[in-house]
């Protein structure tokens, strides 16, 4: 008697976009990502008036496609990205592509992100970025010294850009995340719940992809407070990487 095959994993994807102040790229972000046929959730993120107006623009001339989450104060780029997490989860959603509101991102790279998600459902599927002429030159290799430390606390090289917002989560692992460890809520995010997820065992899949800086000219970088709080997340990853020490090195063994 033939066994029936199981079941290919449900897989139903939404995009998410945390906004803060970002009036001016908006509208232009949403329009390309939409082209896609992704229903989209629009986190607004304590904006102020002008760009909640155009949040609210967007939401009523396409309430089918378009789903707005509005937070009462500002929580930081990773409160609002887990806020669009939980309400992409309570809406059925299996996975959530990650992509910023200020038009670094190319869009036309989404069905290829969407594409890999759907064939490798466990992965995170992550923005490797490909920098045109824009980007400062100082962010750029300050961004090393995160790679480094990260490299340094997954015991790998499997990830190679944790802090491209662009990019593909499985919803249910980083719900259990959430639920029992607190994360970093502002630009400390994208690379900690990154390396957290890799200790959990989820695969990493790079996708290069080109980034600018930005159309509309809105970096909320902080550079005192940001900095304070990156230091601080890679000190704390690597106590934890030390702590699984065992299992990382177990890990690269059986790769071998």
């Amino acid at each position: 008697m033939t066994t029936p095959a199981a079941p290919a994993p449900l897989f139903n994807p939404c995009i998410v976009i945390p906004v803060y102040d970002h009036e001016h790229a908006i509208k232009t972000v949403a329009a390309r990502v939409l082209a896609h046929g992704l229903p989209l959730i629009l986190v607004d993120d304590g904006s102020d008036a002008a760009c909640a107006h155009a949040l609210d623009q967007l939401a009523a001339a396409a309430p089918e496609r378009v789903t707005l989450v509005r937070l009462a104060r500002n929580q930081g780029k990773g409160g609002a990205v887990l806020s669009g997490l939980r309400h992409a989860a309570g809406a059925g959603f299996t996975h959530m592509l990650q992509i910023d509101a200020d038009g670094q991102h190319r869009t036309d790279d989404i069905p290829a992100f969407v594409a890999l998600a759907r064939a490798q459902p466990h992965a995170l599927i992550v923005g490797c970025p490909v920098y045109d002429e824009s980007v400062p030159k100082l962010r750029l290799y300050a961004r090393y010294l995160t790679h480094v430390w990260v490299w340094i606390n997954t015991l790998s090289f499997d990830i190679r850009d944790s802090m491209c917002g662009f990019r593909v989560y499985p919803i249910a692992p980083v719900m259990a995340l959430a639920a029992r460890r607190k994360l970093g809520l502002r630009m400390n995010f994208d690379t900690d719940v990154l390396v957290r997820l890799y200790w959990d065992g989820l695969r990493v899949v790079n996708v290069p992809t080109r980034v600018g800086y930005p159309s509309d000219g809105v970096s909320h970088f902080r550079m005192w407070r940001d900095n304070v709080l990156i230091t601080r997340m890679h000190a704390t990853l690597l106590c934890g990487m030390l702590l699984r020490l065992p299992v990382l090195l177990a890990r690269k063994w059986r790769r071998r």
